[in-house]
């Protein structure tokens, strides 16, 4: 069976599943593509206000193919090259995404796999799933935007102990480090993330972008530049339509209905 990216629809929510049955949901081109594609159509869609991406059959993603990866080997360097372009832009389509993204994590998220889960908005994982970074296990340094995103969410001594050492943590223990936001028992991880998407598909859509588009440039910002932003988007947000409606049912007791 090939690699490929299934796409499904729960109420507002869409649901991108990585299914690659033979090599446990190794990620590769075709996928790169799909998820691209998936988001570019999810964003211009009123009737998408959220995005799980799940892997099939118990497991998120083994990361690389590595027979893939091994026949690269005797083709031009450009070969390689272009595809973790492919899987960089889907990474860059998942943080500029205007909307949620939530991973929903089951069994191991190794490599390439943990990359894409570190590059959504938020994390749902099994209490027995297990990430790692095995990039140096196999004499590779890390893709995806691993290093950046573990740089972020974690001490730098402990980014330097998953990559270099590649060994495996659990949920409970990024959990508890800040970096996965829910724990699910085993087999109910998209079923949390779906709960969760429901809570954020009652938020207004303008807001949320807002909010994810402050906290994607707050790293690279000075106070005075993500100050500057945050008024902006304020009184942007401040005269949307969902303002008004969100004020309103506030003082009247009611439950809003957003746009």
């Amino acid at each position: 069976m090939t690699a490929q990216l299934l796409s499904t629809s729960e109420g507002q929510t869409l649901v991108l599943t990585l299914s690659n049955p033979e090599f446990r949901n190794a990620l590769g081109p075709e996928m790169y593509a799909a998820g691209v594609e998936a988001l570019s159509v999810a964003e211009s869609s009123a009737d998408v206000r959220s995005v799980v991406i799940t892997g099939a059959n118990g497991i998120f993603s083994a990361g690389g193919n590595l027979q893939r990866l091994q026949n690269n080997r005797q083709l031009p360097p450009e070969h390689q090259a272009q595809s973790i372009e492919g899987l960089h832009n889907w990474i860059e389509a998942i943080r500029t995404f205007p909307k949620p993204v939530i991973a929903a994590v089951e069994g191991p998220a190794a490599g390439a796999g943990f990359s894409l889960a570190l590059a959504c908005d938020m994390i749902v994982a099994a209490r027995n799933s297990v990430f790692v970074m095995a990039y140096s296990s196999i004499a590779l340094s890390p893709d995806g935007g691993g290093s950046w995103s573990l740089s972020r969410a974690v001490p730098r001594q402990l980014a330097t102990e998953l990559l270099m050492c590649g060994e495996r943590i659990g949920a409970e223990r990024l959990q508890q480090l800040g970096v996965v936001n829910r724990l699910a028992d085993a087999g109910q991880s998209l079923q949390q993330a779906l709960e969760l998407c429901e809570q954020l598909n009652a938020q207004a859509p303008n807001a949320l972008a807002s909010i994810k588009e402050l906290l994607g440039e707050a790293d690279a910002s000075n106070l005075n530049a993500q100050l500057a932003r945050e008024r902006d988007h304020f009184v942007k947000n401040l005269h949307h339509t969902n303002a008004g409606i969100g004020i309103g049912a506030f003082l009247n007791k009611q439950k809003p209905q957003y746009e």
